[in-house]
This record gives C-alpha cells, structure tokens and sequence, in this order.
C-alpha cells in the first residue's frame, strides 16, 4: 500500500512539474539584442520624450516661418461708448464744458508681409469707422479709407529678422539631428539593459550547473572519504563548494528578476511573462575606416550644426550691439483714398486722396561709456565662443578617431574571448572527469571551475563592450556603417 501511495504521489509530483513547464514555456518570451532594441525605441519613456522634444522644436519652427509669410488680420471696435463731460469749442470761440453721448465703431482688414532682407514691413489695409452722436442733436457720420498702402523701413537699425532667417533653420537642423542622436542614445541603454539582464540569466545557468556539479562530486566525496582515499579537510572543501554554490545561485536568482523587471520597466512591457534573451552570437563584419567616420560624423551630427548657430548668434549680437547704440531712423509712408459721409453708401464716392510720411529718429549724444561698454561685451563673448567651438572641434574629431579604434579592436577581441570561453569550457570537463578518478586533487578543481566561469563572463563582458561601442559610434556619426548610410527616423 505504502508503494502504491508512494507511486502516485511521485506522479502527481512529476505531473505537476510538466504542467508548471509547460505554463512557463508558454509565458515565456524570447528576445534577441535587436528587438529589444526596436521595441525600446517604439514604446520606451526615453523614446517618446525624443519625441515630444522634436515635436516641440518642430512647431517652434512652424511658427517662426509665419513670421515670414503674409499676415492677414481684422481689427475692430463695435462699439466703442463714451458719456462724459467733454471740452468743446464754441462758436465764438470760447471752451465749454458739455456732456456728451458718442459710440464710436471701426473695422480694419490689414494685410502686412515682412521682408527679412531689408526688415521692412509692406502693408495694405481698409477701414472704415463710424461715429454716433447720442444726445440731441444726434448725429451719424462716416469715414472710410477703401485703400491704403504703405511702408515701414527701419535705417541703420539692428535687422532681427535677417539675422533670424540665418539662425532659427539652424536651430531646427539641430533639433532633427539631436532626435537621432537621443534615439540612438536609446539603443545603448537598451543594449546596456539587455546585457545586464543577459549576464544574470547565464550566470543563473552557470550556478544551477555549479551546483549540480558540485553535489554531485560531494556525494563521490563522501564515498571516496569513507574509503580512505581522500582526507576529511578535501571533505570538507566540497561541502563548503557546495554552500557556497547555493548562496551564488540565490544571488543570481535575485539578479535576474532585478533586471527582468527593469527591461519590462524600460519597455513598457506589461504581464508577467518571463524574458529569456539569446546571446547575440552573430557579429557584424565589417571594419570602420576613420576618415569615412570622420567625415560622416561631420556631416550628421547635431553639434556641427550647433557650432555654426553658435557662430552666427555671437556674430548677431555684435550687430545687435553696434545696431542700438548708434544712429537709428525709420520711414513710415503711406498712400490711400478716403472720404467722410453721413450715409454708408456715399462714404466710397468720390474718395479723396491721403498721403503721409514719417521720418523719426534717434541719436545717443551722451551715454557715459554704456554703447562702447556692450560693443566690447559682445566682441568679447564672440572671441570666447570661437575659442570654445575650436577647442569643442578638436575633442569632438579626437572621439570619433578613439571610438573608431576602440570598435576595431573590440571586434578582434570577441574572437579571442570566445576561444578562450571554449577551452575554459573543454578543461574543465576533462577536470571534472579526471577529479572523479582520482588523478587530481580539490584544488585544481576549483581552478579550473573558476576559470570556467570567468572566460564565459568574460566572453559576455567582451561582447557587451563591443555592441556598445557599436551603438556609441552610430550616434556619435548617425551613420550606419553596415548599411552605408545615413541613420534616420521618421516621428510618428
């Protein structure tokens, strides 16, 4: 009866464990290093804030070309209403005081366009306004203007918008460049995430492995002991291996779910499936020449664009200084029909011609040293920014000239890490075998585990180091190198 029981409960037992399995193989998701890398910049938090910050230099943009584009705009006033004690000039001459009624109403349809060359602003407009006398007598009367063009022209005036035509494409360059850059940025810390999650899932494999192992040469232990051939203190030493096995397999237990709940955190992935991720065997073969990153580089990225606008905005400011601190005159003139009326209908018949010219200006006589004070402020600054540019120049040619060295080696080091991670492996098992025969003792067994397990993660280490080196160079370049071409992305 005993053997009956005993026979079902270890079937339900290993019933149990198939159906534990089987759940596990069906939660289980399998990755590799680029998919999570797409998935990162589909639906991580870092991809969308790239993207919200691009959206937002995009409309800054959008609004800084309508500056440069036909405004058409309607003004008006309806109405206007005033009931006071007002100063009003008598027949003979003389000012009284009288109480007044009036509504006034008015509508202008103007259309203006900037010119940035010039930074003059042309304008047509046409108005009309009307005016009610409320208290007696009462009155109603007219004034339209149907047409009046004109000018605005500032003279020896700083011209923001010519200097703005030169410097907001620029920025929003940059702002494009600068969305592919934080993309990018986003692959390395998918592939820094994945790595991390990568070396504690094997080194979870590598302690359930160990421990095994090491049981079971416990268990041979304790035979070979109670036979005399080894001394208690060898004893011992694999009792202790095989405690130490169990702390290393719990920490690595722990290691995992730290970073299976990080991946799931920086994806955005929901549920509670497991992530198995494979190893990224497979390495590009390709060599980068430095001249064509170099070169490339110098096309892409967003800082090259960022030293010219910085360049143009040290240069603007020198004008803007000397632009404001010296003579400053501006022309308005303008040319129209108008004509008053008591009727709505008469007020465009026969309109009359109206023209006006306005010439003003202004002339600093004494500032005490302030104009000359912000002229060498700003020539200053200027020299500062070019000194800054060409010193940001050289360290940004010295990265990519170390980066592109940096790839090339590692690239040579995988092979090496990944040979010596299979020999490790193959001296190891002949360890093993000949420890289990007797022909060496505990010491060179635990050598050859040791450096079983430091070639395998360093064999990882070598291949995380290479793919981020790998992803450091597509951003610092925004160029992909196994395709030739320029990296882009298209927001969404």
């Amino acid at each position: 009866m005993n053997k009956k029981r005993k026979a079902i409960s270890i079937i339900l037992g290993l019933g149990c464990i198939l159906s534990y399995n089987t759940i596990n193989a069906q939660n289980t998701q399998k990755l590799s290093l680029q998919q999570v890398v797409e998935l990162a910049q589909k639906q991580s938090p870092a991809a969308k804030l790239a993207g919200t910050q691009y959206s937002n230099k995009y409309w800054q943009y959008r609004s800084f070309k309508a500056n440069y584009k036909p405004q058409l705009a309607l003004n008006g006033t309806l109405p206007d209403l005033t009931r006071s004690y007002q100063s009003i000039t008598q027949n003979d001459g003389t000012d009284a005081f009288k109480l007044r009624s009036i509504a006034n109403s008015s509508l202008d349809l103007s259309l203006s366009q900037n010119i940035s060359f010039t930074g003059s602003e042309v304008f047509m407009s046409s108005q009309i306004q009307r005016i009610d006398i409320l208290n007696a007598p009462t009155s109603v009367n007219y004034l339209a203007s149907p047409a009046i063009i004109g000018i605005r022209q500032p003279l020896f005036k700083f011209n923001n918008l010519k200097w703005n035509s030169r410097i907001e494409p620029l920025r929003y360059e940059e702002s494009k460049k600068k969305y592919v850059e934080d993309m990018e940025n986003v692959s390395i810390q998918a592939s820094e995430i994945f790595f991390n999650l990568l070396i504690a899932q094997i080194t979870f494999s590598i302690e359930q492995k160990n421990l095994a192992n090491n049981d079971t040469l416990y268990q041979i232990s304790k035979g070979r002991y109670q036979l005399g051939k080894i001394a208690e203190n060898e004893l011992l030493q694999m009792q202790l291996s095989v405690m130490n096995a169990q702390n290393s397999l719990s920490q690595a237990q722990l290691d995992v779910e730290l970073g299976t709940q990080r991946l799931k955190n920086f994806l955005k992935m929901s549920g509670a499936d497991k992530i198995e991720l494979e190893e990224p065997t497979l390495i590009p073969q390709f060599f980068v020449d430095e001249k064509i990153a170099l070169q490339e580089a110098t096309k892409n990225r967003q800082q090259i664009v960022e030293f010219e606008r910085q360049r143009l905005e040290a240069e603007r400011d020198v004008a803007r200084a000397k632009g404001d601190n010296r003579l400053n005159a501006d022309i308005t003139a303008s040319y129209g029909l108008t004509n008053s009326a008591p009727l709505l209908n008469s007020v465009y018949l026969n309109p009359q011609e109206q023209q006006r010219i306005r010439v003003g200006f202004e002339i600093p006589i004494v500032d005490w040293g302030r104009a000359k004070s912000e002229i060498r402020t700003a020539q200053a600054n200027k020299e500062l920014i070019e000194t800054t540019i060409e010193q940001a120049q050289q360290t940004f040619d010295q990265e990519i000239y170390l980066l592109v060295k940096q790839f090339n080696m590692y690239r040579q080091k995988l092979v090496i890490s990944a040979k010596s991670d299979t020999i490790a492996q193959k001296r190891y098992d002949i360890t093993v075998k000949r420890y289990m025969i007797g022909k060496i003792d505990i010491v060179d067994l635990n050598i050859a585990l040791q450096e079983k397990d430091q070639a395998k993660l360093g064999n990882l280490q070598a291949l995380r180091t290479f793919w981020n080196t790998y992803f450091e160079l597509r951003r610092k370049t925004l160029y992909d190198f196994q395709q030739n071409i320029p990296i882009l992305y298209t927001i969404k």
